[in-house]
């Protein structure tokens, strides 16, 4: 289980959702700090890259009415960013949760095969069982 004191919510919410579909716990702890890390940095460029240039641009100056509303679209830039990021991670649980779905949708037919399979061996062993004793002991 993830160490909540150590993880964001983010991180968390991502590794309870490749759990809750059924992907193993080191599995699900490495997606999730993979995801949450490149989305930190994503988030982290996108924003040192607005604020940099905001300042290259208007740092002898004070802010304005247009300073303002450009930072406020960058603002709502980075918000549409961040819910394309949730979007793309939603894509990538639910691809996920279909191909565990059907890996166990495999296991299950094979599981079937070995045992339809091992009934007719054990059928057929106990016929030829059947055909030798009546051989040895029919005189």
């Amino acid at each position: 289980m993830l160490n909540t004191k150590e993880r964001s919510g983010m991180e968390l919410a991502i590794y309870e959702a490749f759990r809750g579909a059924g992907v193993d716990e080191e599995k699900a702890k490495d997606i999730a700090a993979n995801l949450n890390a490149n989305f930190n940095t994503t988030i982290n460029t996108t924003v040192n890259k607005a604020v940099e240039h905001h300042y290259a641009v208007r740092s002898p100056q004070t802010a304005t009415k247009g300073d303002v509303g450009k930072v406020r679209l960058d603002v709502e830039k980075l918000r549409l960013d961040v819910e394309q990021l949730r979007l793309e991670i939603e894509r990538v649980r639910l691809e996920t949760k279909a191909d565990i779905e059907k890996v166990r949708a495999g296991i299950e037919k094979s599981k079937n095969d070995i045992i339809r399979w091992m009934f007719g061996a054990i059928i057929a062993a106990a016929g030829i069982a059947m055909a030798i004793a009546r051989i040895f002991f029919t005189a």
